[in-house]
């Protein structure tokens, strides 16, 4: 597969590619700002999701971001600006839900490469995954607190990854965690100081993924997310709830000072 991360243009609303070559699904999200999340990209990153899943010729996931800078920056500010009643605040909070549930019902293993850093929405994209190799440089923080909302749609899936009590301490702390925090907590599998040493080990784990029994893939991944049946009830409570929060003065306060670059 050769799809050029660090050059590739990015369309203004984002972008998501996939290609599929040797039973494995390369799926690749991308946005000017720092591969940020808006409502298009979170809905084309789930479809892209289910249908690999769906592919008899597919027998593996890797998801990427674009670019050489940050693996995603969370939501989109500017969205979340322009949300002006609670149904479009669930429906765009849904659009996390859709990637999470798409995530962890896909019978197929996803390894997520993670090159820089992870904030909000991307860490739960991560905590989603099966496995995850990353940079040293790839640190993450969860930011919502920040603004006036929380991480709660993808909170259930972090938490179930860290525990319930590195999850507090990251929802109520914006503090950045290093990449050696996040693999000693189970978010990251392996971490890496020189890029061409990830590259080598995510090939190798790829391909291994690739040839193992994917009946076998499948059991692994329903015994992981065992107990999730209400996922799609719980995070839809949650969606609501978010988009309600963000309709607060306090929210729109905070996210008019994050847009001007103020802290």
């Amino acid at each position: 597969m050769t799809i050029s991360l660090a050059h590739a243009p990015l369309e203004p609303g984002g972008t998501v590619s996939a290609v599929v070559e040797d039973g494995v699904a390369e799926i690749c999200f991308g946005h000017p700002k720092s591969n940020a999340l808006p409502a298009g990209v979170l809905r084309l990153l789930a479809n892209e999701i289910t249908f690999a899943g769906e592919r008899d010729d597919v027998h593996v996931l890797v998801l990427r971001s674009y670019g050489t800078g940050a693996f995603c920056a969370g939501a989109s500010f500017d969205e979340l600006a322009e949300i002006r009643d609670p149904i479009a605040g669930k429906e765009f909070f849904m659009g996390f839900a859709r990637v999470i549930l798409a995530m962890i019902r896909c019978p197929k293993a996803i390894v997520t490469r993670v090159h820089g850093k992870v904030v909000g929405g991307g860490v739960g994209i991560v905590a989603a995954s099966d496995y995850v190799v990353a940079l040293s440089r790839a640190s993450l923080r969860l930011s919502e607190l920040a603004v006036g909302i929380g991480p709660f749609v993808v909170g259930p899936a972090i938490e179930r990854k860290i525990g319930t009590g590195a999850f507090s301490l990251m929802s109520l702390d914006a503090d950045w965690r290093d990449a050696a925090w996040a693999e000693r907590h189970g978010l990251y599998g392996r971490t890496f100081d020189v890029p061409a040493e990830l590259e080598q080990v995510l090939e190798h784990r790829v391909r291994d993924l690739a040839m193992s029994n994917p009946e076998a893939v499948r059991l692994i991944k329903e015994a992981t997310w065992r107990g999730t049946d209400d996922w799609p009830q719980l995070l839809e409570r949650r969606a609501e709830m978010s988009g309600q929060l963000v309709l607060s003065d306090y929210t729109r306060a905070a996210i008019a000072r994050f847009q001007s670059g103020a802290r």
